[in-house]
Formats: structure tokens, C-alpha cells, sequence
């Protein structure tokens, strides 16, 4: 018996008669936060390089995955070994260049090959089609214009991302002073998704550049917290000003 296939029986004893009462009741609806908030704890092992921490959380998210397909085993959807079928055929066929007689010159070669592959099988009708609307924002961003851009509909260089940045800048601030919220809205999402593009310019992550930018602001608050021994009326009183200077010396920390 696998590793595998003995979680899996683990996992339908706790949903069985003599299981346990918590597990019985949980479907595939009231376990969807779990499986997301398992993968954010997977990618924060990984930032963190917590390599004792991220074996644990594969193998929470492991267990959610798990949990999935045996609830939709007893429902006669599917089971275990056809989720595991499915995605073994799917690295076969989308990896001519390994398994077949495809020729490729380089990773981007094979990301087109893949992307052509799933369009073709899938019949989805358009090429943004298959990114998740569930995805967080600034990812799904990052996808649309990735995948766009592999037809061509993309800038030519950063240069011109940045006049697009400063453009959607200018017409934030219109729409600032004429009081539209609508319309700051509506800019004020465009200047997001044109940070998007020049990250993606640069090659970094936008998901990733803002997480570890919202750790950095954690850090940084946290140390003025502590200098002011978390009375918030102190610090309430104490002004921007001060705070700034507490904040310096987090900065100067390399915090």
C-alpha cells in the first residue's frame, strides 16, 4: 500500500460511520477556505524558507486535496486515482518536446506549446478564458497580460509601460478633483493593473513584490509599537512626525 492510498483511507475512516462527527459533516463548500488558506501557508513557508514548516503545510494542503476527491468519490463524481490519472495523462500530452518527438529551443518555446495545447484541447474560446476570477487580483493581472502578450498585444518596452503608468496617474488625479468616485474608482484600477504590467516588465511577481512589501510594513509598524511598549494613546498623541522618526529608525535597522 502507497503513502499515499493509506491517507486516503485514513481520510474515509474519519468520514465513515465510526469516524469522526467534525469531518462527517464537511463538504466540498465549507472546506474550500481551508484549501486556500493552506496554500497561502504553503507560499509563506516558501518566502520564509522554512523548509521544516513547509513539509508540514504540503502535507496539510495534501490532506485538503485528499479530502476533495474522497467526497466526491462518495458521490460518484470521481476518485483519488482519477485525479492522479488526469493530471499524469495531462504532463504526458503537454510535454511532447519529453515524451514525444517536439523540438524546443528554450522554456518560453514551451509555455507557447503548453498554452496552444490547452486552447486547442479545451475549446475554451479565448485565451484568458482558464485564469481563475477567484485568483487574488494583482495575480490575475499578471496572467491576463501574460497571456495576451503571447499574441502580441503588448508594449514593446518598459519605457512605454511607464508612460502608460504616469497617463493613468494623471487621469486619477482628474478624476480626484472632480469628485467622481466612480470614476477614482475605475483609475485608480487601471493604475493597479499598469503597476502589474511593469512588474511583469521586470520580472518580478506583483502577488509576491506586495506580500513581502505588507510583511515589511508589519515589521516596521511593529517596531513602533514596541518603542512605544503598545500604549496606542501614547502613540496616538505622540503624531506622524514622531512616528516617521521611529519608523527611520526601523529602516536604518534594515527591518
Amino acid at each position: 500500500m502507497t503513502d499515499i492510498q493509506k491517507l486516503e483511507d485514513l481520510v474515509e475512516r474519519l468520514r465513515g460511520e465510526d469516524g469522526c462527527p467534525w469531518d462527517r459533516v464537511q463538504t466540498r463548500e465549507s472546506l474550500k477556505p481551508m484549501l486556500i488558506e493552506e496554500a497561502y501557508e504553503v507560499v509563506e513557508s516558501i518566502d520564509v524558507e522554512n523548509w521544516k514548516a513547509l513539509s508540514e503545510e504540503l502535507g496539510d494542503l495534501l490532506l485538503q486535496i485528499i479530502f476533495q476527491a474522497v467526497i466526491a468519490q462518495e458521490s460518484g463524481h470521481f476518485s483519488l486515482h482519477s485525479v492522479i490519472e488526469n493530471i499524469s495523462n495531462k504532463l504526458i500530452e503537454r510535454h511532447p518536446h519529453v515524451f514525444g518527438k517536439k523540438k524546443v529551443r528554450s522554456a518560453r518555446d514551451v509555455e507557447e506549446n503548453w498554452e496552444h495545447i490547452k486552447i486547442k484541447k479545451e475549446k475554451r474560446g479565448s485565451l484568458l478564458n482558464s485564469i481563475p476570477k477567484t485568483a487574488p487580483a494583482l495575480l490575475r493581472a499578471q496572467r491576463l497580460q501574460e497571456r495576451a502578450g503571447r499574441v502580441s498585444f503588448d508594449w514593446k518596452n518598459i519605457s512605454d509601460v511607464i508612460k502608460k503608468l504616469e497617463e493613468e496617474l494623471g487621469e486619477l488625479k482628474k478624476a480626484i478633483n472632480e469628485k467622481s468616485r466612480p470614476d477614482i474608482e475605475e483609475e485608480l484600477g487601471d493604475i493597479l493593473f499598469s503597476l502589474v504590467n511593469v512588474s511583469r516588465f521586470l520580472g518580478i511577481s506583483a502577488e509576491d513584490a506586495l506580500r513581502m512589501s505588507n510583511e515589511k510594513f508589519l515589521r516596521r509598524f511593529q517596531f513602533i509599537e514596541h518603542a512605544y511598549k503598545y500604549d496606542y494613546e501614547k502613540m496616538r498623541k505622540a503624531g506622524l512626525d514622531k512616528l516617521d522618526k521611529k519608523w527611520e529608525e526601523a529602516k536604518k535597522k534594515d527591518m
